[in-house]
């Protein structure tokens, strides 16, 4: 049985990486923001603002159980899941957990290009989205750090690097 968490920071690439990892597989992807979005046809912007960060934490809480209840998938967590509650050592406990590491010059090019789709980097300046990664990276790192496997998703530009990429993240959870 295959359950793995991919965690990280926004623009680590836990979509892309896990998308194309699942399809290699063949099994299941899940991206926990996707899933609470259709389970509660509310987009994650809409529901932070609804119910406050504390209330949708706990809703994020309750999905994550939910799916990792699930057989042979990947998940793709948000990348404030394993900072709250006991997220990452549930997660442990229920699977093999993956922190995507990218150093924050790649995860600045990254997500200056999205700020547009991602309504917490509106109205930054560049010099202000540097420090928001870098101070936002340094407080989820004891969390991160606690993922079983660190990787370096810091190539996935291409379908070459992708395809790289999962063949490395294959190799190093020995599947």
């Amino acid at each position: 049985m295959i359950r793995i968490f991919l965690t990280g920071y926004m623009g680590a690439g836990k979509t892309t990486l896990g998308k194309a990892f699942a399809r290699e597989l063949n099994i299941p992807f899940i991206d926990l923001d996707w899933y609470i979005e259709e389970r509660l046809h509310k987009s994650i912007r809409e529901l932070f603002i609804e119910r406050g960060e504390a209330s949708f934490r706990e809703l994020e809480r309750t999905m994550l159980h939910e799916v990792a209840e699930f057989e042979n998938v990947i998940i793709s967590t948000g990348g404030g899941t394993p900072c709250f509650f006991d997220n990452m050592e549930y997660m442990n406990e229920h699977g093999q957990t993956v922190f995507l590491d990218v150093h924050p010059d790649v995860l600045f090019r990254r997500l200056r290009v999205a700020t547009q789709q991602r309504p917490i980097l509106q109205g930054k300046t560049d010099e202000e989205l540097r420090i928001f990664i870098i101070e936002a990276l340094e407080k989820r790192a004891p969390h991160y750090g606690k993922a079983r496997y660190r990787f370096d998703a810091g190539q996935l530009e291409s379908r070459r690097q992708i395809a790289d990429s999962v063949q490395q993240l294959r190799n190093l959870l020995s599947i």
